[in-house]
């Protein structure tokens, strides 16, 4: 928002205030200034003249010699190429020594044998074009009319009203407010404590009995995105320039001035913040104006003369057969205001914000209108900013205003109210400040008293509670008068959860491994999924969906981290490092079965290597894993998982016989996807799950005082047994005893033809210990013997011979 601090001055006055200490003060209470700019001072020493005479050089076939009366003792003589100057024209003349925009220096000196102390000025020397001033002409001399005859000698910039200064706000989207002179106005009255002076418009009428049901009604056939839709009409409409002081005023806001009519329009939207739009009565159809969303591929062609084909979440202002308007957005070609115009309906509306958002992003037409309705706008600010575009009609001449106003206001709301509790506001602010200050400053930004309640103004949608009247209160009194204190509250030690700490204690175990930690995205491909072989039809398929993804590569939310992992490890081979350790504590995101919910987010932990390891390496990791975090798991061959090698697979198995995840060698083919020319291997385990079994507190246990016991078992087996199976058959037989199992190895694993075709023979030792005494040779051989009848009768294992 560029506000033009002559304007401010109508609403306020701020006195000698430079306009550094404006800006800081303005910054300081809420409303920050991004910079300013001192508009005119570009241009120095030129002054208003008037051609006393014009005579031909004798020494030139074009120049020509002028005296000019400057208001001066006495008239500068001035050689200039113009042709369309005349005796008593009155010009802008840039007095040697002068500076014009572009740093221009003007000098004195002899043109063809004529000293000229000066130079004429057109209005782009001036840094000025034809919609700064229409009546001049675009490559002569600016002949400025009769009116300035009074200003002879002045500062042109004081004749033509360039001497302004201009303050560029960035206003933020809760504050849809300031983006007007006057809320702008009230936030330096309040912040300067200075009076506000506001005017009510005062239309008068045309008084002729013509009223605005003669020409117009209006439906609103969609109240949620149009709460209020306003309307006036003006007969017998001038179209010409606007008046200096209001194109001055544009100017200085960053507008350009085009027409009376539509300059008004645009000094509505920038005094008060309501957006405006005129319609020429003689381009609408029928009598009545509908306020309806558009037709699915409906077709519009904007006042930009570009087309726009419409959806049916876009809001039009149409008349009985076309659309005229894109609601909040931009005016239609089809009823633009031209020079022909006799008629004009003024339209001043409140649209809503998300409903212009949406619609101005899809086409692609971003304007000051959108820019103020998509943050929230006043509904009650209507009615005082059409009647304000009435009065400057009226004011400058430009039509008659029928009799009549239109006001479709079908939601009308009351004021918010929130307790005023001085004490509270003090409480939380850490801070005394008198009752009577905050009350004079709501006051005077308009909030009211109703007893103890305050009712907030219809434009602050962003106050919503005491924090919000607290925040106006101390902005006002300034943020730097808060002294610091100590905290008075209890407080409690911040600590980590169970999970935060397992979680860290697996990664430090990982780092102290020599595994490194990795981050990726969430979101990947679909086919990820295919990259590491997973099967049409697993269940893990099913992802999340992006509504509006980067691109397909980062389309969905990953169900397994693995491709991810595989990625990076691919990556780190094709940089050709050696020996790669990775890993990642990945959030996956599983899908709900009902889609309103939103999907489980578990921790999924991953780890990878390749180059100097193998299957029994990563084996170690994870059992080094397990035992650090106090966990009891068994493993137990996988062969039917597609992204790893069907012999070389296990998975980790819990107390209660869960699946906590799985690892092994990647599957040759899988492998061969992402590049690989060496063996790798991966591991993918559920951390909730893990952390389900962790027994938490690791006990002490003492070096023990008693010697071990140590017996050997060669045990012959079919190929498919697996050695966990017969680890737990020993266990079982041990625990039976009531004896203390102190430890299982297997030291061998012989196949040959010595045990037979599809038999291997396995080697344990197994060592037992007491506690409270050592153990006798009946003991052992009787705990021995309990686990040779256990194998035999669970698993039909016989010893070796």
């Amino acid at each position: 928002m560029i506000l033009s601090l002559e304007w401010l001055k109508e609403f306020t006055d701020i006195g000698n205030t430079g306009v550094k200490e404006f800006c800081d003060r303005m910054t300081d209470t809420g409303s920050k200034v991004e910079c300013f700019e001192i508009l005119g001072e570009d241009i120095v020493g030129v002054k208003v003249g008037r051609i006393v005479s014009v005579a031909k050089n004798e020494n030139s076939d074009h120049l020509q010699d002028c005296l000019v009366d400057v208001g001066g003792d006495r008239n500068l003589s001035i050689v200039t190429g113009a042709q369309n100057i005349f005796e008593g024209a009155i010009v802008p003349v840039a007095v040697a020594p002068a500076i014009l925009p572009g740093d221009v220096k003007i000098k004195a000196g002899k043109l063809r044998g004529t000293l000229s102390e000066g130079m004429l000025c057109s209005i782009g020397e001036l840094g000025l074009t034809l919609h700064d001033m229409p009546d001049a002409i675009e490559n002569g001399i600016l002949i400025l009319g009769e009116e300035f005859a009074d200003s002879i000698g002045k500062d042109i910039r004081e004749a033509l009203m360039l001497s302004d200064t201009a303050v560029e706000f960035e206003i933020t989207p809760n504050r849809p407010d300031c983006l007007s002179v006057i809320g702008l106005a009230r936030e330096a009255a309040v912040s300067f404590d200075t009076p506000l002076k506001l005017h009510k418009p005062v239309v008068k009428g045309c008084g002729d009995g013509d009223s605005i049901s003669s020409y117009l009604s209006v439906k609103d056939n969609a109240p949620d995105l149009c709460p209020r839709y306003t309307a006036r009409v003006v007969k017998n409409v001038k179209i010409e320039p606007s008046p200096l002081w209001m194109r001055a005023r544009l100017r200085a806001s960053g507008v350009r001035p085009i027409n009376n009519i539509v300059d008004i329009t645009n000094y509505v939207m920038l005094e008060y913040g309501q957006p405006m739009h005129a319609f020429d009565y003689k381009c609408l159809t029928g009598s009545a104006i509908t306020v309806r969303r558009a037709a699915e591929g409906e077709k519009f062609v904007s006042l930009d003369s570009k087309d726009h084909t419409l959806n049916a979440d876009a809001l039009v202002i149409a008349d009985d057969v076309r659309a005229v308007a894109l609601a909040g957005v931009m005016g239609g070609e089809n009823s633009e205001i031209t020079d022909t115009t006799a008629t004009v309906v003024f339209e001043s509306a409140n649209f809503a914000g998300a409903s212009v958002r949406v619609t101005a992003k899809k086409q692609g037409m971003r304007t000051d209108a959108s820019a103020r309705f998509e943050k929230g706008l006043d509904p009650e600010n209507t009615i005082p900013a059409i009647e304000r575009a009435c009065e400057l009609v009226e004011l400058l001449g430009a039509g008659d205003v029928v009799e009549g106003m239109i006001d479709v206001y079908p939601g009308k709301t009351e004021p918010r109210t929130i307790a005023f509790n001085p004490e509270k506001i003090n409480r939380f602010l850490g801070t005394d400040i008198d009752e009577a200050f905050m009350r004079k400053t709501l006051t005077d930004l308009e909030f009211r008293f109703d007893g103890s309640n305050v009712l907030v103004p219809s434009f602050r949608n962003d106050v919503e509670g005491s924090a919000d009247l607290a925040e106006e209160v101390i902005r006002m009194k300034g943020y730097n008068t808060i002294e610091s204190s100590a905290i008075c509250a209890s407080t409690t030690a911040g600590t980590r959860t169970p999970k935060q700490r397992f979680e860290m204690k697996a990664e430090q175990t990982l780092l102290g491994l020599g595994i490194s930690e990795i981050q990726t995205f969430s979101f990947i491909s679909p086919k990820y999924y295919d990259k590491i072989g997973m099967d049409s039809d697993d269940a893990r398929r099913r992802s999340v969906v992006i509504s509006n993804p980067l691109g397909e590569d980062t389309s969905v939310m990953r169900t397994t981290a693995l491709p991810s992992m595989m990625e990076v490890v691919a990556r780190n081979q094709n940089f050709n490092n050696e020996n790669c350790r990775l890993y990642e504590m990945a959030t996956v995101y599983l899908p709900n079965e009902n889609p309103e919910l939103l999907p489980e987010e578990p921790t999924s932990l991953t780890v990878s290597m390749y180059g100097n390891c193998t299957f029994y390496t990563l084996k170690g990791v994870i059992e080094a894993l397990t035992g650090a975090l106090g966990c009891k798991v068994t493993y137990s061959a996988v062969k039917d998982n597609p992204t790893f090698h069907p012999g070389r697979c296990a998975a980790l198995i819990g107390p209660n016989g869960e699946k906590l995840g799985v690892f092994g060698e990647i599957h040759p083919t899988v492998a061969a996807n992402y590049g690989f020319q060496t063996t790798v291997y991966a591991a993918e385990i559920s951390v909730p799950a893990l952390f389900a079994i962790a027994e938490g507190v690791i006990e002490y246990k003492p070096l023990p005082k008693y010697p071990a016991v140590t017996r050997d078992f060669s045990a012959v087996c079919d190929e498919e047994l697996e050695v966990g199976s017969i680890e737990a058959s020993i266990v079982a037989a041990v625990k039976s005893e009531n004896k203390i199992l102190e430890g299982i190895r297997i030291f061998d694993v012989y196949r040959g033809i010595q045990v037979g075709l599809g038999r291997k023979s396995v080697a344990f030792r197994v060592t037992f210990r007491a506690d409270d005494h050592t153990l006798t040779q009946e003991e052992s051989d009787a705990v021995s013997a309990a686990i040779l009848e256990k194998l035999r009768a669970d698993l039909g294992i016989t010893l070796r011979q």
